[in-house]
């Protein structure tokens, strides 16, 4: 799928044609992992990786997609106790987000989560999905996260959520 260009960036699906070999955003697992194994993830359908791009196919900044679970006892209580009291709820995981570091600064972080968050929310129109769940790199990334009101889990201060209906209130209208 390739997106129309949006402030000059463009979102679309990794494929061999994107160059990535230079990219590096200060996070070594985040960089390897876009380099190393992001193209057999895909094949393997364990996550789908979308790539921002400008004129070139040199990739700016990515980010990661794919289904996980999420257990009820891991919900915030006062937010829990208007749930279903099923063990295990279906979230979708941006599982990596990162920026190159040449292209740091110009907002390209936001685009691609507002990005995760659009498709999130499409994909979640028909297959259920109860929250987008983060799992923050360190205290900086999940300043960032907050910015956007996800929701730290209880004792795991890095792994925040965002209930899906907070984007039914953005997206749908």
């Amino acid at each position: 799928m390739v997106d129309g260009p949006r402030g000059g960036f463009r979102i679309e699906v990794l494929g061999s044609e994107h160059e990535r070999d230079r990219f590096s955003c200060g996070v070594p697992d985040l960089d390897s992992y876009l380099r190393e194994r992001a193209g057999q993830d895909a094949r393997r359908h364990i996550a789908t990786a979308f790539v921002s791009l400008e004129a070139s196919p040199v990739v700016l900044g990515y980010y990661t997609l794919s289904q996980q679970v999420v257990g009820l006892e891991k919900i915030p209580v006062d937010i829990a106790r208007r749930l279903p009291r099923y063990p295990l709820l279906p979230a979708t995981l941006i599982g990596r987000l990162a920026v190159d570091r040449p292209s740091q600064g110009r907002g390209l972080g936001e685009l691609l989560l507002m990005d995760a968050l659009l498709r999130s929310w499409e994909a979640a129109q028909a297959v259920a999905s109860y929250a987008v769940r983060v799992d923050a790199t360190d205290e900086r990334a999940r300043r960032f996260y907050m910015r956007y009101k996800f929701i730290p889990f209880p004792n795991e201060r890095l792994k925040m959520f965002l209930p899906m209906a907070v984007l039914d209130g953005l997206f749908g209208g």
